[in-house]
């Protein structure tokens, strides 16, 4: 498989990853008792706790592009030389 074909196919999956995201709404049952209660009284804390399972989300595909782009820069190739000689290859 080609470099830029393998580099398109990850790029694919990782925009379409972004763009299925849904909305999270999933707490333990004290959590969500108590989103219940503050959202019925006006309050923005089950806002709050939504968005901070987001960032917590968010957490893992942050450090594995990191990752991804250190081992990028680490082991890309630099200065290599593609001259052919015309000599004869001598097996023995």
């Amino acid at each position: 498989m080609k470099t830029s074909l393998k580099i398109a196919l990850v790029l694919l999956i990782f925009g379409l990853t972004i763009v299925s995201v849904m909305p999270a709404f999933a707490q333990c049952a004290q959590c969500a008792a108590a989103v219940k209660t503050n959202a019925s009284s006006g309050s923005v804390t089950a806002k709050g706790l939504n968005d901070g399972i987001y960032i917590l989300l968010a957490a893992p595909y942050l450090a594995v592009a990191i990752g991804g782009y250190v081992w990028y820069k680490k082991y890309k190739r630099k200065d290599v030389n593609l001259e052919m000689h015309n000599e004869k290859l001598h097996l023995n």
